[in-house]
């Protein structure tokens, strides 16, 4: 049996409800779909997962609003039902000074607390951004409401001016730092 993973591309494209940070010109939501469309690839190439994306074309919307959008992506990953959940975002902070890394789990000491540390170790060796560590942030719809170990992965800061420089230009290696951690999580690569 394959390991099911579900992908959710944080946000709504630009011009609908829960679009997400734009700062510079780069709006989150085009960054989380590319990557999680890079992803999605990287683990289906491999016949020991199964993934799916939240959003599987770049105009694809969910929900009517923002609540609605977050409860179609937990409802899509708990009726498939899915293994595992990763939600992809990119943060943003009024310092730009903030940079960095970081991943969302629902509690400390589970399984989404080890895949979210395999998964930060893997971005910050693939792409250099800075290690801002695993952070429970139980109030988070997403990590809440599955049914599943789930993450919310903030690959960088697109208000902070190196960070954002990755976020446009290093996608395919911020999913395979993602990819990278998965792997380890599950012992298949060392």
């Amino acid at each position: 049996m394959a390991i099911k993973i579900f992908i959710d591309q944080g946000h709504n494209p630009t011009g609908y409800h829960n679009t997400g940070a734009s700062w510079y010109g780069l709006d989150e939501q085009d960054v989380t779909y590319q990557v999680g469309v890079y992803l999605a690839e990287m683990l289906n190439s491999d016949p020991r997962f199964e993934a799916r994306l939240s959003r599987p074309t770049p105009d694809t919307v969910l929900g009517t609003n923002n609540s609605t959008s977050l409860a179609e992506r937990v409802r899509m990953a708990n009726e498939w039902p899915a293994n595992y959940f990763i939600s992809i975002h990119v943060n943003a902070n009024p310092n730009p000074a903030i940079n960095g890394t970081e991943v969302y789990i629902y509690q400390l000491y589970t399984q989404s607390n080890w895949l979210g540390e395999a998964v930060l170790d893997g971005i910050v060796e693939a792409v250099g951004t800075k290690r801002n560590g695993v952070i429970a942030r139980p109030s988070l719809y997403v990590l809440r409401r599955t049914n599943m170990p789930s993450i919310l992965v903030e690959m960088a800061y697109v208000s902070n001016p190196s960070d954002m420089e990755k976020l446009r230009d290093n996608q395919y290696q911020f999913a395979q730092g993602i990819y990278n951690g998965i792997m380890r999580y599950f012992g298949f690569a060392s």
